[in-house]
């Protein structure tokens, strides 16, 4: 069966931002835990004063962001075969809007954290499927992190492909995601699946 629809990430994905995440996570003190997890826990005035510092490391790294190599292309023979595209990133709207606007992306659906509905959550995935009313094993799943695979799982969405380097490879041993090390090997994927 050919994919009727693609949810892609937008960080790491789509763009390459300068994102020190475990810098981050510690400067946030959030404890092991997830980033948006741990300032939906805490409360105020810590999560508003944490929720500005992080703000300011995503601004930065927005603003530096750049598109990968070969995404044009992808989106073309995506587009080319009538699939249908979506992103969801635990980005903010903000940051999303701005990296869409000035990559020229177009997507159908896109959704931020600011939506309620962020990853490793179904809620997001789950949402977009509702939106399309597509069936789960007629959607792919495009990511770079666990996070992406964990939200597809809980999901039940089976297709599920990854850019990766080869040195961060081994996180995604027994996920059943499919690891890409470019996006030209992805494309070449994509292709039979669409």
């Amino acid at each position: 069966m050919k994919l009727k629809g693609l949810i892609f990430d937008l960080d790491g994905t789509i763009v390459d931002a300068p994102y020190d995440w475990p810098r981050i996570r510690d400067d946030l003190a959030t404890g092991g835990q997830p980033i948006l997890k741990h300032l939906e826990l805490i409360d105020e005035p810590a999560r508003s004063r944490k929720r500005a510092k992080l703000e300011a490391y995503e601004k930065a790294a927005t603003e530096k962001a750049v598109l990968k190599p070969g995404i044009p292309q992808l989106m073309d023979l995506i587009s080319s075969r009538g699939v249908r595209t979506a992103l969801v990133s635990n980005n903010s709207g903000k940051n999303v809007r701005f990296l869409v606007g000035k990559f020229r992306l177009d997507f159908e659906i896109v959704l931020s954290r600011e939506d309620g509905l962020w990853k490793p959550s179904a809620g997001p995935f789950l949402h977009v499927l509702n939106l399309w009313g597509i069936n789960r094993d007629e959607c792919g799943v495009v990511g770079d992190a666990l996070f992406d695979v964990q939200a597809a799982e809980a999901a039940g969405i089976q297709t599920v492909l990854i850019i990766s380097t080869n040195r961060d490879r081994a996180r995604f041993e027994g996920t059943g995601a499919e690891v890409f090390d470019s996006i030209p090997a992805l494309q070449e994927r994509l292709s039979r699946l669409i």
